[in-house]
């Protein structure tokens, strides 16, 4: 028994090994940096956007053939104009209002207020969930097509997709499990073989489209055929080009690692401009670098490879470049674009892990809507890696069934993005910006919708994700509503000298009271009932502490404790989210200043229970005194040093 206890202690303290609350600071490329780091070239940061955004080229060509047939290059030129005219000035914006790695979901969050605002962030975290849970399965999926297609795989690996997918899977688990570092440099070399190679493929795909441009009469032919002119053509693309939407995924991204981006000498916190700065020449880089391959790759795919190659079962599909590259460039540099692809697949896996691990801790502890165990690496690791294995199975490890999934996340976000955006101008004046803005958000709602409604699995998805972070988020929020919820309390010098003038007396006498009374008289009613209902020692001064509520959706934050004297009474006043754990955090630190255990007084509070219990974790406030105890007895356990709570 004694030895299977301290197994289990061992396997505990292992799981829960850096345990620690501050957002954004587990493992991964997406992790906010120490506050000596001094930060990365932008191109260097570009690279861990590009394990995400280039690594897409390894599947995009053969999903937008399968989506838009002999019109992918036309699908792809709007996708691209869509990028650059939408997209980029949109992430450009969130660049300059987030600049610390919050994205688009902060700047929501800042525009509504209350609970409004933390149900919309945490709708958000189920769709960003989305985007990167898929982005691990389908990079996975991707990977494992490459893997048995190779001619040099061994037979028996044929066919076992979704096995060769849930091995890449644990693998990535497995890193996370041991400890994941900083790998910028990793990110460097991979990005850029692969694009190397892809500029190999591209090139001698171009060439052979230069020595056989019969290829390209024919594609024109074909087209002519299937449309009855250029205009119906240009209709059609339109149409077809939101299933393509997955090949603007790097953007978000790009905006989530900021905090790795140098800035100059002269940056502050409040105004990073070197920080920005370069964040856009991140963007608008990598933004340009993927329009230029993705129009390329669609051109080459479209000439050179028979369509029903990229059905399910081709050779091509969810693998194009890496066919011509074998058609084109024998085997061994074949094999050699495999092993690049599979490699940069499996590091955008693990890009999206880190995003995920510090996507939680960034904003639902500070809601108090995470268990304490988010805040270790481990525990995260497993359940993300349980879910990844749902999904690998749930989709048979397809990657053209989890393109439709991994759109509807990347659009979502996108929509959120140009909203804020929109907003964000306006507020400012900018009447042709708001215009433009305004605009794009109307081309990502079509965008979005038409997604949803061709292939609805990925709003399948993403809701069990929104409705699995909203139950968990509010029932840690009701576990945890009883904590003291005060990181740092704080008296400024009158409240100070109150508390010494008062504790030279004997221990504190609290009256606990609502910020109502305004005059001399109801400020001595008040003091006088309580006497009388609590047998309040007599002769002895008294202490008003009054709590006014702010946001009551805030959890945690600093509490600062004005002293004042006014109509005759002693106040210490106080803005906080919430009234007894306000009450109580403030006693235990005044029974540390004093030395002496302070009592506090309180009226009973009409209605029914259930009633002021729902006011408490909605409104703030509710039925203060059975409250604030058992926050005393929660963040006390010795009666003789808790302080005293009377009610009358």
């Amino acid at each position: 028994m004694t030895s299977t206890k301290a197994t289990a202690r061992r396997w505990r303290a292992w799981l829960l090994e850096g345990l620690s609350e501050q957002s954004a600071r587990h493992p991964g490329p997406h992790a906010t940096p120490p506050a000596e780091h001094k930060g990365h070239s932008w191109w260097r940061v570009m690279c861990l956007t590009g394990v995400d955004y280039f690594s897409t080229l390894g599947y995009q060509p053969g999903i937008a053939a399968l989506a838009a047939g002999l019109l992918s290059p036309m699908a792809t030129l709007v996708l691209i104009a869509l990028t650059l005219l939408g997209a980029l000035p949109v992430y450009r914006r969130v660049a300059k209002e987030s600049p610390h790695g919050e994205g688009s979901i902060a700047m929501l969050e800042r525009l509504l207020p209350w609970w409004a605002g933390k149900l919309l962030v945490l709708v958000l975290l189920g769709f960003a969930a989305t985007d990167f849970m898929i982005t691990i399965t389908l990079s996975a999926a991707d990977a494992s097509a490459h893997v048995v297609e190779n001619p040099f795989a061994p037979t028996w690996l044929h066919g076992e997709n979704v096995v060769i997918t849930l091995v890449l899977v644990a693998l990535l688990g497995a890193v996370f499990l041991k400890g994941f570092r900083d790998a910028i440099r990793v990110a460097v070399v991979l990005v850029g073989v692969f694009l190397t190679l892809n500029v190999v493929v591209l090139a001698v795909s171009a060439w052979q489209v230069i020595s056989h441009p019969v290829v390209v009469g024919d594609w024109w032919q074909a087209l002519t055929v299937s449309h009855s002119s250029p205009l119906a053509m240009v209709g059609v693309a339109l149409l077809v080009f939101p299933k393509l939407a997955l090949g603007m995924s790097g953007f978000e991204t790009g905006v989530a690692v900021m905090p790795q981006v140098k800035g100059d000498p002269t940056d502050t916190y409040e105004k990073p401009a070197g920080r920005v700065h370069g964040t856009r020449k991140l963007l608008t880089t990598a933004a340009v670098i993927m329009s230029c391959f993705l129009l390329l790759s669609s051109l080459a795919t479209t000439f050179l490879i028979p369509q029903e190659e990229f059905r399910s079962g081709g050779k091509a599909n969810g693998r194009a470049l890496a066919f011509l590259a074998h058609e084109h460039l024998g085997e061994v540099f074949g094999t050699v674009y495999d092993i690049s692809t599979i490699c940069i697949l499996w590091f955008a896996g693990a890009s999206a892990l880190a995003g995920l691990l510090n996507l939680v801790p960034r904003y639902l502890p500070r809601y108090g809507m995470a268990p304490e165990w988010t805040g270790a690496v481990r525990p995260l690791v497993l359940l993300f890696m349980a879910i990844a294995v749902f999904i690998t199975l749930w989709f048979n490890a397809d990657v053209d069934d989890q393109s439709g999934a991994y759109a509807t996340g990347v659009l979502v976000l996108m929509l959120s993005a140009s909203f804020a955006s929109t907003v964000a101008v306006r507020s400012r004046g900018h009447r042709a910006a708001t215009l433009g803005f305004g605009t794009i958000t109307l081309v990502f709602a079509y965008t979005l919708v038409t997604n949803v409604i061709e292939r609805p699995d990925g709003i399948k998805i993403a809701t069990l994700f929104i409705v699995g972070i909203l139950l968990t988020s509010f029932a840690s929020r009701l576990h945890r509503s009883f904590e003291l919820r005060a990181a740092e309390v704080v008296f400024d010098e009158e409240a100070l000298r109150i508390i010494d003038e008062v504790a030279a007396d004997g221990p504190l006498r609290i009256i606990a009271n609502e910020p109502n009374e305004h005059t001399t008289a109801e400020y001595r009613a008040k003091e006088y009932s309580l006497r009388e209902a609590t047998h309040l020692p007599d002769g002895r001064p008294v202490l008003f502490l009054e709590v006014f509520v702010g946001d009551s959706s805030d959890f945690t934050a600093d509490l600062t404790v004005h002293g004042d004297e006014k109509h005759g009474a002693r106040r210490l006043r106080v803005r906080s989210a919430v009234v007894p754990n306000t009450i109580a955090a403030v006693l235990m630190v005044l029974r540390d200043r004093t030395g002496q255990v302070p009592h506090a007084y309180f009226n009973w509070t009409e209605g029914h229970p259930l009633g002021h219990l729902l006011r408490f974790l909605v409104f703030g406030d509710g039925e203060v005194a059975p409250v604030t105890r058992e926050v005393l007895r929660r963040a006390e356990p010795d009666p003789a040093t808790r302080p005293r709570v009377h009610v009358g």
